[in-house]
C-alpha cells in the first residue's frame, strides 16, 4: 500500500516562496506516476505539476512562466513543489498523489487517475 505524507505547510507571506515535500512509502517501481494537486477554498481541486512515467516534468498552468518548479527522486519515494511570488488565491490545502498506471504529459494532471493521495497540507497566504 502507497503511503504518502506530505510536510511544509503553513502560513508564508504574500510574495514569498513555498516549498513543500512529500515522502513516499509502499512504491514498488520507479515508474509511478506522480503529481501535486491544490484545493483551494470553494473552488475544484487544480493539478500543479506531476512526474510522468518516464520521468518528465510537467507543469500546470498556475506555475508556468517561472512561478513554481517540481522535482523527485528516481526511487519515486520523495516529490518536491516549490511556488514561487506567493498570492493569497495561492491559499489552499496542497496534495500529493501516486499512481503505478503509466501517465504521460496529457493526464498526468487528471486527478481521476490518482489511487494513492496524502492527507494534505493547509497552507495560508497572508497579505
Amino acid at each position: 500500500q502507497v503511503h504518502l505524507v506530505e510536510s511544509g505547510g503553513g502560513s508564508v507571506p504574500a510574495g514569498g516562496t513555498l516549498k513543500l515535500s512529500c515522502s513516499v512509502s509502499g512504491v514498488t517501481s520507479s515508474t509511478y506516476s506522480m503529481a501535486w494537486f491544490r484545493q483551494a477554498p470553494g473552488k475544484e481541486r487544480e493539478g500543479l505539476g506531476g512526474i510522468t512515467t518516464d520521468g518528465t516534468l510537467i507543469l500546470g498552468d498556475s506555475l508556468q512562466k517561472g512561478r513554481g518548479a517540481i522535482g523527485g527522486n528516481d526511487a519515486r519515494t520523495s516529490l518536491y513543489l516549490q511556488v514561487n511570488r506567493l498570492t493569497p488565491e495561492d491559499t489552499g490545502v496542497y496534495f500529493c498523489a501516486a499512481t503505478p498506471s503509466r501517465l504521460w504529459p496529457w493526464n498526468i494532471l487528471q486527478q481521476e487517475q490518482y489511487s494513492s493521495w496524502g492527507q494534505g497540507t493547509q497552507v495560508t497566504v497572508s497579505s
